[in-house]
Parts: structure tokens; sequence; C-alpha cells
């Protein structure tokens, strides 16, 4: 069954404002949800390889394949060699403003009030064009819908393309084939409207009903050109010609987002040659995932692919963590994105207004609470790795390190626009309070752990940042406060850190409070919130046990280990190796932290992406992918990079012109 998946580093993304599709380096698409990034699949090969769906286009005879971006774009070429030719296969999706509507008086297929940028939104287009020789290619179009629950039906429309059409099913319906689930009459993530998909090729495609499977073989010849048109919902064909001038539109958009980038960011942008496209391939997967109508960002834009194959820690990755937002607008200021920072800032703000007992740890991409979590037991899984889910249910859990989170998030944004308003303070104001109150409770920590309930340093430490940065705000912007208790509690924090989260044993401090033996690398993060400067001989034993026993020799961190929830992890978490570079930086340690620094580029796909976790051995990605924490991680550390090599002030209050300070450096320390 393994040889029927690819490896996850494999594959490319594409995308555009709300959505993103999985291309493999063999011609499939095995991931893809329509409308949005979160709603349910109409193609998922990657989570099921017999009958999650796909859209492949690939050599029928033996072939060599290989694929890379269209150089500064989110538009993806995968290259097919065989004997008889050479082909390229240009994956792509539209993105809104990408160019000016030239055809505004047209209006067939065409809702009233609608432009040309919003319908093809909802659109995918595949382009073949031959590059040498004759090259046979298979086409298999194979949709289905609904996390391929829904029976789905294939037929051809008055103009002969092909019509997928989802087909709904009441709950105690039998199945086509009797294997998969009934739906539940109350099953909330089938609540939408039945979907549909119409594929305009000018390929004669064999429609095969029963299976809702579209196949054929074309043969494309040197300088010829095929395209193949995937719109969710109604049709949207246009002449060849409009599709050609559609991928230039779509190619200069990237690029002239990312020349607003370098204009802004500078220092950023001017590291060498492989480091700089390293950290251009970052900055494009975070604009590619900026949800543009709310701005928030998800954490990956895929679920339940494994953090150990065949596993059961497969999880819904495509919500927003409050958690991430700190390091994400940190990242946005530092590739210059200040409009991208604003927009995901006022999300991320409108959240911090509600009442601190209401805050959840993750919210959908829309604002959605309600994530509950649900198996999907008739998927087979990423290489046999089950459950598959869908929802969340860390949503529900109680994580303390929110709060601190939320008011970093505020105290440093405020300083880059128009000051503190009452509504601001009158949230930073409860979430003190209800820090005061709460703070010394257990929790599930920010690996959100369902087996292990207990006091983590790093919410208290989160605990302790909210405390510190609203008596902070208090005092800068002259508010009225209980400072008293806050200022009371802020040292009980942190004695209780210091007393009860360092062990002179492990010479570190600790995953929790009593910890005999767990080591867990948030532990990083205490001279990068300021808690300790960077030279507290706690904070360097820290760092130095960090290295001995949670990294591996070619600089993988793993998130933690001899904890009660498990002992070791199979592979090492992308962004503790970002916040360890972090924090040798702050030590002055460079040629320590640039080593590091290379060593985790060496971990990226050949396309320059990355997953949640890299496999301590034989370096396989694991968990959902591409996944933002990490190529935010790693935006994040090149620019405390950047500022060591401008400096020899460590650590640096401001970064040169155009780049944001540190987001957890407070002002004046």
């Amino acid at each position: 069954m393994d040889d029927d998946y690819l490896p996850i580093d494999a594959y490319g993304v594409i995308g555009n404002d709300d959505r993103c599709a999985l291309v493999g380096r063999n011609g499939s698409i095995d991931w893809c949800c329509f409308p949005h990034l979160e709603s349910p699949s109409v193609f998922a090969a990657i989570l099921d390889s017999e009958d999650g769906g796909r859209f492949a286009v690939r050599p029928v005879e033996a072939y060599e394949s290989s694929h890379e971006y269209v150089d500064r774009t989110n538009v993806l070429e995968t290259t097919f060699e065989t004997d008889g030719g050479t082909v390229t296969v240009t994956d792509f999706m539209p993105v809104a403003g990408a160019g000016a509507v030239r055809d505004a008086e047209r209006d067939d297929d065409r809702n009233e009030g609608e432009s040309r940028d919003e319908r093809f939104q909802q659109a995918l287009f595949r382009k073949i064009e031959g590059v040498s020789g004759a090259v046979e290619l298979s086409v298999v179009f194979e949709p289905r819908f609904d996390y391929a629950r829904a029976p789905t039906a294939l037929e051809r429309d008055d103009a002969g393309d092909v019509v997928a059409r989802e087909q709904r099913r009441d709950a105690g319906d039998a199945t086509e084939d009797g294997t998969r689930p009934e739906a539940p009459e109350d099953d909330r993530l089938r609540d939408h409207e039945p979907g549909s998909l119409h594929l305009h090729s000018g390929v004669d495609l064999a429609v095969d009903e029963a299976a809702a499977v579209a196949t054929t073989t074309i043969t494309v010849e040197e300088g010829e050109t095929r395209w193949f048109n995937l719109q969710y919902g109604a049709p949207n064909r246009r002449p060849a010609d409009e599709y050609h001038a559609l991928l230039d539109e779509t190619i200069d958009y990237w690029r002239a987002w990312l020349d607003s980038c370098e204009e802004s960011a500078t220092d950023l942008f001017e590291f060498d040659e492989v480091w700089r496209d390293v950290l251009v391939r970052s900055a494009l997967v975070l604009k590619l995932l900026i949800h543009d109508e709310t701005g928030s960002i998800p954490a990956a834009p895929t679920t339940s692919l494994p953090e150990e194959i065949g596993g059961e820690l497969n999880w819904d990755y495509r919500y927003n963590w409050i958690r991430d937002a700190k390091f994400t607008i940190q990242a946005l200021h530092s590739v210059g994105q200040s409009t991208e920072a604003r927009r995901y800032f006022e999300w991320f703000r409108e959240i911090g207004h509600e009442t601190p007992r209401d805050l959840k740890p993750l919210y959908g991409l829309h604002g959605e609470t309600d994530l509950e979590e649900e198996y999907l037991d008739h998927l087979s899984g990423y290489r046999g790795s089950t459950p598959i889910r869908i929802g969340n249910a860390a949503a529900a859990q109680e994580q303390l390190d929110i709060y601190g989170t939320i008011v970093q998030g505020i105290y440093e944004t405020i300083r880059y626009e128009n000051g503190l308003s009452d509504q601001d303070w009158d949230s930073i104001h409860a979430l003190a309070d209800y820090v005061c109150e709460h703070w010394d409770e257990r929790d599930k920590s920010i690996w959100e752990f369902r087996d292990l309930h207990e006091h983590f340093v790093h919410s208290k430490l989160l605990c302790w940042v909210a405390l510190d940065r609203a008596i902070r705000v208090a005092e800068e912007y002259d508010r009225d406060g209980p400072l008293d208790r806050w200022e009371r509690e802020r040292e009980a924090v942190r004695e209780a850190i210091e007393e009860r989260g360092y062990s002179d044993e492990r010479e570190s401090f600790v995953q929790f409070f009593g910890a005999d033996e767990a080591l867990d690398a948030t532990a990083l993060l205490i001279p990068i919130y300021d808690f300790l400067p960077a030279d507290d001989e706690r904070v360097q034993n820290t760092i130095d046990t960090i290295l001995e026993e949670l990294t591996t020799d070619d600089g993988l961190v793993y998130r933690f280990a001899d904890s009660p929830a498990r002992p070791r992890e199979p592979g090492g978490f992308v962004l503790c190796s970002c916040w360890l570079v972090d924090a040798l930086v702050l030590s002055g340690r460079l040629d320590e932290a640039n080593d590091l620094f290379e060593q985790l580029l060496d971990h990226t796909s050949s396309l320059g992406l990355l997953s949640e976790m890299i496999h301590a051995v034989d370096g396989t990605f694991l968990g959902n992918f591409p996944q933002a924490f990490s190529h935010i991680g790693l935006l994040n550390s090149a620019t405390y990079l950047a500022s060591a090599s401008d400096t020899d002030d460590f650590p640096p209050e401001e970064l040169s012109t155009g780049v944001a300070a540190p987001l957890f450096r407070r002002h004046g320390s």
C-alpha cells in the first residue's frame, strides 16, 4: 500500500486567498477542497489512494518527473520526460485582482455583478504543453465529494464538458457499494448545498457514471498546448487565449507582491542566494494561506497527515490558532507586509475583545467556534495512518497561554498604529484580571495533550507575559488599573516558575512543575519573551541541555522528551528548531545559530516547502503540509539573524529600516 502514496515532500501547493490544492510530482492533484479551504474535500487521494479521489495527468509510459515553481510565484510546473518526448504541466489557481477584467461586457455564464476574477476564484487550471517529441498522457478525473462520503454523479453537458455533481444522501440511505458510512441527520459538516465541478478541456473524456470517473489518453506533441479548466459551481468556459492571459496575470500578481516585500524588507532578502530562495518561498507560502475575506491564516491547508506513520496523532489543521498570532504578526512585519499584518491583527483583535472565559484556543477561518471533532472511518489514511479527523476537539480545551498571546499581540502592534483604544484597554484589563484568578490552574499546554493535565511552565510563562505587558501598557499610556494586584500576581507567577519550573538536576527548565525528567523546547522562549535575560545562567543551561538532549546531529529539535504524554516523538518539530536559533542569537552565540539555521534549510523540500515535523532518522516529512508555523518560524529566525548582522548590541532593540523589531522585546528593556 505504501507504494500508492507519494512522500509528503513530493507535493507542491497551489492556491488563492481561500483555497489550496496539493499537486504531486506524479501529476496527480490528491488534495483539494471547495468552495473554501476548510470545506469538505473533492479530491482526497492523499488520505485514501483508492477511494479518496484525484485529478491526474501523467504519461502512460515510464517517465522521470521534476517540479518547480515559476520563478517567484505560486504557479507550479511539473515536467515529465519519457523516451518519446517531454511535456510540462502547469498548475495554478487565479488570484482575485490579478489582472484587469477585459471582458466586462460579456455576461454569458456569469452571475449578475460578478467579475471574471471573482468567478475564477473557484477554479483550478492545468496547462499541458509539449516541449519535445510526443508524449501520450493518461487523464483521470475522479472527484469524490464530501470527503468521499457523498455519491458523485458524472455526466456531459450540452457543450461536451464533464460535470460532476454531489448527490444528497439522507440519513440511513445505502451507499452505492455498501461500504461507506451513513451520514447522521445532524452531521454539521454535511450541512451545505451539494457541490458541482465543471471540467472544460476540449478533450473527449470517457465518463463512467457508476464509478464517477472520467478517463482517456491524449497525445501532446512538441509546441502543442492543451488546457483543463476545473470550475466549482457554475461553468465558466472561456477561449484558450483568456486562459493564457489569466496565467500571465497570476504570475505578475505574485511577483508584484514579492517585489513589494523586498522593497519594504530589504535586509531580510539580502542574504546569499540559498537563504534568499527559501525565505522567498516561505513568504509566498504565508501569503498563499492568508484568507482574503477575514485575514485569518490556517496552520496548514490539510487534515490528518500523520505525526507518525501508522500512528493515531492525526489532526485537522485548517483553523487559526490564537497562539500562532504573535509569531505570525512578527513574520508579516518581517517580510514588509504591514497591510497583511494589520488585517490579521484586526481579526485577532476582535477575538481578543471577547469575554476572557469565552475565548477559544483556535477558531475557524470565518470565526467559527463550533469545531466539533468527527472521524472519517471510511478513509484508510495516509500510508494507513488513522483515524482521519475533521474538526478539532482542542477548541474546547483550557489553554492558559492564549491570554498572554493576546495581550502581547496588542501591546506590540499598537505602537505601529494610532495608539491604544479604549476597547483595547478594556480587553487587556479583563484579560489581566482573568489571569490573576486562573494562572495557578492546570491546563493542556501549547501541545494540546489530551491525556496530560499539568502546571505547564510555558503556560505560566504566558500568564506572566499577560500581566507584565498589561502593567507596561498602563504605565506607557497612562491608564488606570489595579496595578498593585497585577504586580503582586506577576511576582507570584515569576516565583512559581523559577522555584518549581527549573530543575538543578536537569540543569534546565522542565515541561511542568515538579517534572523530574520531562524537557520541553518551549523553555527556549523564556529569553525571547524577556522573562529572563539571555545571559542568565539558567537560560544558558537550558539551551545547552536542549542542544544535548532534544537536538539531533543535523539540527532537528524535538518538542519534548521523557514526558508522561509521550517519551519521544519520531521527528523534530521545525518551529522548535527555529526557537533554538532565536535563543542562540539572543545569547550572542551567532556561529551556532548560523550553523543550525543552515542545517534547517537543508530539510526543506526541493520546492522549498516544510511540513510540521521532520523524521529524525530518514528525513521524511511528517504532519500537515505545508505548515504555516514552520515557514513563519523560518522567517522570524532569519529576522533575528538579519538583526545580528547589523549590530554588535545583542539583543537588538530595533532592526534596520523596514524590518519589524523582534515582537517579544519589551520597550525600554
